[in-house]
């Protein structure tokens, strides 16, 4: 009873960082605030997903392998995250500012 809880609130908390970093990525005005958006909130949500499914699996060869596929999202999100702002920078794409309207 108590590891079904655990599961849920885990699947639950990805499906929640799942839905914030779509919303972040439909409303937010730029590509840096859409990757930042995306890129936290999809490793998290990956992270929680697989954290659940993992606990859901127990202890065993494919709850083993929940673990390496969670680690190796934890490592690659992040770095791919990270080379598609720095290619948008090399390409030209400038950050977003706020336009100063009081006069």
């Amino acid at each position: 009873m108590v590891i079904a809880i655990f599961v849920v609130l885990f699947t639950v908390g990805g499906l929640f960082f799942f839905t914030t970093s779509t919303i972040g990525l439909l409303r937010f005005p730029d590509f840096f605030t859409r990757l930042h958006a995306t890129g936290k909130g999809d490793t998290l949500a990956v992270l929680f997903s697989l954290i659940g499914i993992g606990i859901y699996e127990g202890l065993s060869l494919t709850g083993f392998k929940i673990l390496l596929i969670a680690v190796f999202m934890f490592l690659a999100q992040p770095t791919a995250t990270h080379a598609i702002s720095k290619a948008g920078m090399r390409c030209g794409l400038q950050p977003w500012k706020k336009e100063d309207n009081r006069k």
